[in-house]
């Protein structure tokens, strides 16, 4: 017995589908999906094939799909996965520009911001990557012309540059639309170049820039990151470890200056590391304008990167661990 085949009026096909009868009518006149008959009135009428093609046909369109990707797949000529795919990419790309405009519109919240500015933000967030570091290349062009350093420290101050993720949080695209409003601020990139240029204006200043000494100062950096794994960890100053690693910081700091002056005084070295006093450090670099302009710099490179931030107090109670094991 031949089973008896349901047909459904468009009124019914509506209501399954979540489509109007309008949007039925056009898929069925620009030959996505035609009616299963047509009664002798005139009517459409569609079977149960049918409605699973416009159940998918809506799927599709919402997804952005056209329709002639639509007719392609109802004809079995794209493959769906394939489909799937490029609408995957093309909503990652949309999720992107809803997270920038998101960052863009909770700046505006927080600040008075003009309509100048606003374009500006929007530009900004939605740049690409190749975009970003030509902004990043450009001002560090800028502040390093004419720098009489090692062409090595040139490079390695080029290499301190943000790198935006794919998908990245409010935060992060927050600090990047602050870091390309102050790498492009004329003033910002003056004082920097200014502080750049009078920092390594001396003999002793230049030399720390040969590839040498940046390779001594990547050791000093691996041994107070020991100290300061050790202090976090609660590592008593008065223990023979936390002796062991100050007396190490003690003779590389004096091994590291005599690489500088070319005179070596190892007592005076560990003079002035058993006196450090944080308050007096922190006033120091306060003068240091150039220094408080690059640490914002790294802050932000660092939020945007997801990295560990610059954290003077965290340095500072380092310091001060090294300074008590160095007076035991």
């Amino acid at each position: 017995m031949v089973p008896v085949t349901e047909f459904y009026a468009i009124g019914d096909v509506a209501r399954r589908t979540g489509l109007t009868v309008s949007a039925i009518r056009y898929y069925a006149d620009e030959g996505v999906v035609a009616p299963s008959e047509h009664t002798d009135g005139g009517f459409r009428r569609y079977d149960v094939q049918a409605i699973a093609k416009l159940e998918l046909v809506r799927t599709l369109r919402e997804l952005g799909a056209g329709l002639e990707e639509i007719r392609r797949i109802l004809g079995e000529q794209l493959a769906l996965p394939e489909l799937a795919e490029t609408h995957l990419d093309l909503v990652e790309r949309q999720l992107g520009q809803l997270r920038a405009r998101r960052a863009v519109l909770r700046t505006i919240v927080r600040q008075r911001t003009t309509k100048e500015q606003v374009s500006l933000m929007h530009k900004l967030v939605s740049m690409s990557d190749d975009d970003r570091d030509r902004i990043i290349d450009e001002f560090w062009d800028a502040v390093t012309e004419g720098l009489d350093v090692h062409p090595t420290y040139v490079e390695r101050l080029h290499q301190m540059r943000p790198h935006l993720p794919e998908a990245p949080e409010t935060e992060q695209l927050e600090a990047w639309i602050e870091l390309a409003d102050i790498v492009q601020d004329e003033e910002f990139r003056t004082k920097m170049r200014d502080r750049l240029h009078a920092g390594f204006s001396t003999d002793q200043a230049r030399r720390l820039t040969t590839p040498e000494m940046m390779a001594r100062v990547e050791k000093r950096r691996d041994l107070f990151l020991e100290a300061q794994a050790a202090q976090q960890a609660g590592v008593p100053a008065d223990s023979p470890q936390a002796k062991d690693i100050a007396e190490r910081m003690a003779a590389d700091t004096a091994e590291f200056a005599a690489a500088i002056t070319g005179e070596h005084d190892a007592a005076a070295t560990r003079r002035r590391m058993m006196a450090y006093d944080r308050d007096e450090s922190a006033k120091v670099l306060s003068r240091l304008t150039g220094v408080t302009m690059l640490s914002r710099y790294l802050t932000l490179v660092a939020t945007i990167n997801g990295t560990p931030k610059p954290d003077p107090d965290r340095a500072a109670a380092t310091q001060e661990w090294i300074a008590k094991a160095l007076n035991q």
